[in-house]
């Protein structure tokens, strides 16, 4: 079997909502997402996606996607889209680092492989688990008693897990009004609900100790991505009263093993595409694993396919390590694909369809921005 095309699609995922907030000031009212899909000389044919979040996140940016695909593509043709390994050195030795690019082909890889042997994802990446994968929402910076209406409707569509983003400058009201934003979503809090405090990276450890000094005793929570760089996270771990779940700053093996080897967190927040696909994660997820890790698997955002591919690798992973997985349809007000996976009682299921399970709504779409075949 071989690669015989690969087309490229653009499209804006507009925001659930109309405008979702993070801390540092970040606002986003649209989300750039990067659709693939890989032809091969039997037919069959992988869907893929990548939608780095925002040009100020991390070292990624949707045109930057897109001019990365604009040299893996070509390097791809021909391959044989099951030999994943072999696909990723190819993808490593043509372009360093953007991962955010190789992930949209390597999960189309995956689809294809996936339907070549007549088997859902999920079966190729371990098997799936017999339970739901508990579901989490993402519920953007806002004025505390807006997001403790947020989290009740999220808790209303069966929702068991809630990340709450923080950040909030001292004009805004720092770390009183992090701490009122907290208590304020905690508030309801119902018996096997899980909360992940996200900070993204903004906060300082002074900033962050100010905040959970003013937190009322007996809260339940998990502070992700405290600060932006290692030396403040570990300082901040020495004295933080909370566990603490990395996710920007563990982008490849060498991090997570870096947060290993130091005791840096006690869990890991894996995102498809800033890993940079489905193969990494595998990796990383047998990493940390073998640590003991906790792990939230989630994209950095996306359509019905980016949660097609958390939602099989959320299905495959150790249930006893899983806290959670992103319904990153949840984020957009956008359906551009159909897949049968409902949220039911706070959790999904990955289908046993072959492949991914995702049938693209090529309307939506529109005409490809980009073509690369075999000539």
């Amino acid at each position: 079997m071989k690669i015989t095309r690969i087309d490229v699609y653009q499209v804006d995922l507009p925001v659930k909502g109309g405008v979702y907030r993070l801390s540092g000031g970040r606002e986003y009212t649209s989300y750039d997402a990067s659709i693939v899909r890989i032809t091969t000389d039997c037919g069959l044919i992988g869907w893929g996606e990548s939608a780095p979040f925002g040009a100020n996140y991390i070292a990624a940016h949707a045109r930057g996607t897109r001019a990365g695909l604009a040299l893996l593509a070509p390097a791809l043709l021909g391959c044989d889209p099951r030999q994943h390994d072999r696909n990723w050195e190819m993808m490593q030795s043509t372009l360093a680092g953007h991962r955010d690019a190789r992930a949209a082909l390597d999960i189309a890889c995956w689809d294809i492989a996936a339907q070549a042997a007549n088997q859902p994802l999920h079966a190729m990446l371990g098997g799936a688990t017999s339970d739901p994968v508990p579901i989490i929402s993402s519920i953007g910076g806002d004025r505390p008693e807006a997001m403790r209406a947020k989290v009740a409707a999220h808790r209303a569509q069966g929702f068991m897990g809630h990340s709450i983003k923080i950040g909030a400058s001292e004009i805004e009201g720092g770390p009183s009004l992090d701490a009122q934003r907290i208590t304020a979503c905690l508030a309801d809090r119902q018996p096997g609900e899980w909360y992940l405090v996200d900070a993204n990276n903004g906060l300082t450890p002074e900033y962050a100790l100010r905040m959970l000094g003013l937190l009322p005793s007996g809260l339940d929570f998990v502070l992700e991505a405290p600060c932006a760089g290692w030396r403040e996270t570990q300082s901040l771990r020495a004295r933080c009263p909370v566990p603490i779940l990395l996710d920007e700053l563990i982008q490849s093996e060498a991090d997570l093993i870096h947060a290993i080897a130091n005791d840096t967190c006690d869990g890991v927040g894996l995102k498809v595409t800033k890993q940079g696909g489905i193969t990494p994660m595998l990796r990383q997820r047998t990493i940390a694993a073998a640590a003991g890790m906790v792990m939230s698997i989630q994209d950095t955002v996306g359509s019905e396919i980016s949660f097609a591919a958390i939602l099989h690798l959320a299905q495959s992973t150790p249930r006893h390590l899983l806290r959670c997985a992103l319904d990153t349809r949840a984020m957009v007000d956008m359906e551009l694909a159909a897949f049968n996976a409902p949220v039911v009682n706070g959790g999904a299921m990955a289908p046993d369809a072959p492949g991914l399970g995702v049938s693209p709504n090529l309307a939506k779409l529109g005409t490809s921005i980009a073509t690369y075949e075999v000539t």
